[in-house]
């Protein structure tokens, strides 16, 4: 990287809430946010947005009546885009890019409006403008004012932390100077539970006290479950007065795949990415990793196999959020970074209540995080303390 990026404004909606205190005040509880529902039939295990978040949203439905069409994907976002830029404190500022992605995009309204075609050969009128992927950002701009580039993209589970390049590609090449950057994924729908289902990855119904066994080495099965919510971060560059976290390293890679869902055994891809990330920085000095760590049983132990090569007798704290809110696809990758920060901020190590930590780090200076999604796609960030 050319110089640092600053982080001067980070967000969310998701299992844990709305608000910093709220997250963090959950974050360092043992328990988990994840039910068994309904769906079509069919009881899954997922995590879901609480009942203050959800009014939260139907607020904003209310408040404009163009919002009532929109896939909650593009809703979660436009809140979560809100709170950072107030977050950063651009006031007024318009001259600013987007870029928040989604993994599924509108799954609610392709299936509500697929299930109408199927039943009466027809379609609705706005069946095709608010199920394309372009109406996250593009809804953000227009609720923002924003006069910068907006683009919309989808490269699966690393979808916000891809997003996260992007911004920092756009303000090394000077050709913006603030960039809004993560995801949004809206994926509790009957239709996209059974997708997971079939690939044999997703948990099912259990009586142990942490359904999501992620970071769990020992597992014998796939214990992988779905989680909502959006995260978006304001980007800055160089080094602001304001910064809450610096990205000081990025990395990524894509590795070949064998199967369409594959990662390597020792995950190739992260190792590159994460060699890329941390550059020129001694590996001791990195003192966490927020993992990917789906609570699958080959893509758990492959992370943590690459993590060893690269790391080798100096691995840092692990820790992964995905036992207490579920994978969230395309918004994952942005919410283990307001994990990261979070943990900086506080210097408090947030651990896996059912994992034996080796590392517990006496200060949190230096916070890798990293994400992978269908397709081999990789990317690690290197979070630092201004």
């Amino acid at each position: 990287m050319k110089n640092p990026i600053s982080i001067t404004g980070i967000s969310s909606i998701s299992p844990l809430g709305i608000s910093s205190e709220e997250i963090w005040n959950l974050y360092k509880q043992s328990s988990h946010q994840i039910t068994f529902e309904d769906f079509a039939g069919s009881i899954a295990p997922v995590a879901k947005l609480n009942s203050t978040s959800k009014k939260e949203i139907e607020k904003l439905k209310e408040k404009n009546s163009q919002y009532a069409s929109l896939d909650d994907s593009v809703l979660f976002a436009l809140f979560a885009a809100r709170n950072a830029v107030k977050d950063a404190n651009w006031g007024d500022e318009v001259d600013f890019g987007i870029n928040v992605g989604s993994s599924r995009g509108a799954t609610s309204l392709f299936e509500k409006y697929h299930k109408e075609f199927i039943e009466t050969n027809q379609s609705s009128t706005l069946s095709s403008p608010t199920t394309t992927l372009g109406n996250v950002s593009s809804w953000i701009a227009q609720d923002l004012g924003s006069n910068g580039p907006d683009i919309s993209h989808s490269i699966t589970c690393s979808t916000a932390l891809h997003a996260v390049l992007n911004g920092v590609a756009w303000l090394q090449s000077g050709l913006s100077n603030k960039f809004l950057v993560g995801g949004s994924e809206a994926p509790l729908t009957p239709f996209t539970i059974a997708q997971m289902k079939a690939l044999k990855i997703y948990g099912s119904e259990t009586k142990d006290s942490y359904p999501c066994q992620a970071m769990n080495w020992d597992k014998t099965r796939n214990t992988m479950f779905l989680g909502e919510g959006a995260g978006v971060a304001c980007l800055e560059n160089g080094i602001s007065e304001n910064a809450i976290a610096l990205i000081t390293g990025i990395g990524y890679a894509t590795e070949s795949l064998t199967h369409n869902i594959s990662i390597s055994t020792n995950a190739d891809c992260f190792q590159k990415s994460m060699k890329m990330a941390i550059g020129t920085t001694n590996v001791e000095d990195v003192d966490a990793i927020v993992l990917h760590a789906p609570g699958t049983v080959k893509g758990d132990q492959a992370e943590y196999n690459a993590i060893n090569a690269v790391f080798g007798e100096a691995v840092p704290a692990l820790t992964t959020n995905k036992w207490k809110i579920g994978h969230t696809f395309g918004a994952s990758g942005i919410l283990s970074m307001e994990l990261a920060v979070l943990m900086m901020k506080h210097q408090e190590f947030i651990s896996v209540p059912y994992v034996n930590h080796k590392v517990i780090p006496k200060k949190l200076n230096k916070i890798m995080v990293n994400a992978v999604g269908f397709g081999g796609n990789a990317v690690s960030i290197l979070l630092e303390l201004p």
